[in-house]
């Protein structure tokens, strides 16, 4: 790791200790005050879906080892990023993940089987977004960011922001791991979110491996600077810190919603496994530094903390076992049901109405699929035809 660039050389904000105690002093006093408010009910909520991402993570990394899905994208490591930053969003508010949000996705509502029918191919999506505010999974590295800055600009735009009315103001977030800031798409988001004061909070889950590419060859400075580039409020969070993560996207949100414009927010985390299933980590990273941040799992972490202060106790847990346990046989049995999508599904969901060249395709396709395929000849300029027509 790049030591200008690692945990030891960059103010990282934690309000809970490795060891699972509450961070004190007279720093961050701000940060701390929003956490104070959390119920003993919200705080059992936040590591009770923390746990079952994890379980829903393990369940459907075996499944697509048995052969059930075609690929999937763990998790693990990154509940506390996720589960965290979830609970500071407000039901109006839009979440564009990428593919790896699981957590979030958990605090939203998302059936965790819905979740799979885009890793089976049962669906290019697998939920409807309106009905959780939750966009479906993005594969394009990076794109999702730009989705996030033209809706934030929509709804700044439909008066949603900045009203006082906390039931009516919006903002939305947009996850993204390290990796995807040296895409343009995230740059180009942030220019637009910038330079339009738009109420988007971006969030970089730094999970310090771009699949097999460790953060030091992907930059020379830390990832939360780049926001400060665009002229963007930036800091990085301790992103196996439940509570932490919390308690700054709280404030983005808050300072989104009124009007503040956005925030770039890099959770310093780690994927405790590979980057998808067709990935091999010990190719590339080492057992010793894999044994390090075990110890710093953001579960057991928030389980102390919560243990000690009587939030949680063996009764809790008990059910909550038993909750997980119902969830891995809940999945195991529909998502081996989960009948494949069709073939020309593809050409059902680009765009809302009919398009005549889609159409034209679709056409194609199924002719081709018939065993009575179009020269290439034909196909050209059939389509030259239509697009003249369409001018």
């Amino acid at each position: 790791m790049n030591s200008d660039i690692g945990e030891d050389k960059v103010p990282l904000l934690q309000l809970l200790t490795p060891e699972g105690s509450r961070v004190t002093g007279r720093g961050n006093s701000a940060y701390r005050k929003r956490i104070e408010n959390l119920t003993p009910e919200q705080l059992r909520g936040m590591y009770r879906d923390m746990v079952l991402t994890r379980r829903f993570d393990d369940e459907a990394t075996s499944l697509q080892r048995q052969g059930e899905l075609g690929l999937y994208a763990p998790s693990r490591g990154q509940e506390a990023a996720q589960v965290g930053n979830a609970y500071a969003l407000a039901p109006q508010d839009y979440v564009f993940p990428s593919y790896r949000e699981h957590g979030v996705l958990q605090v939203r509502g998302v059936d965790p089987v819905d979740r799979l029918e885009f890793y089976r191919g049962s669906d290019h999506g697998g939920w409807n977004p309106h009905e959780h505010n939750a966009q479906v999974y993005t594969v394009v590295i990076g794109s999702q960011a730009l989705h996030a800055a033209g809706y934030a600009m929509g709804i700044q735009r439909d008066g949603l922001v900045g009203t006082g009315d906390p039931e009516k103001d919006a903002a939305v977030v947009t996850y993204f791991g390290d990796g995807a800031t040296s895409q343009g798409d995230v740059n180009e988001a942030l220019v637009f979110a910038a330079v339009n004061q738009s109420p988007v909070v971006f969030y970089c889950q730094n999970n310090q491996w771009a699949i097999s590419e460790p953060l030091a060859r992907q930059t020379r400075t830390p990832l939360y600077k780049r926001g400060e580039g665009f002229g963007i409020p930036s800091l990085r969070v301790d992103g196996n810190d439940v509570l932490a993560c919390y308690a700054v996207t709280s404030e983005a949100l808050e300072r989104a919603r009124s009007g503040g414009g956005p925030t770039f927010i890099e959770a310093f985390t780690y994927r405790m496994g590979a980057h998808t299933t067709s990935d091999d980590p010990t190719r590339y990273r080492t057992t010793e530094q894999e044994q390090v941040w075990a110890r710093r799992d953001p579960i057991e972490r928030f389980r102390v903390l919560l243990t000690r202060e009587g939030v949680i106790d063996g009764e809790f847990e008990k059910q909550l076992e038993a909750d997980a346990e119902a969830l891995g046989e809940r999945l195991r049995d529909k998502v081996r049901k989960l009948e494949p999508s069709t073939k020309t599904q593809m050409f059902e969901t680009v765009y809302a109405t009919e398009h005549s060249i889609v159409s034209e395709d679709r056409a194609w396709f199924e002719a081709y699929e018939a065993g009575e395929p179009i020269t290439a000849g034909e196909q050209f300029a059939a389509t030259a035809a239509q697009q003249g027509g369409n001018r």
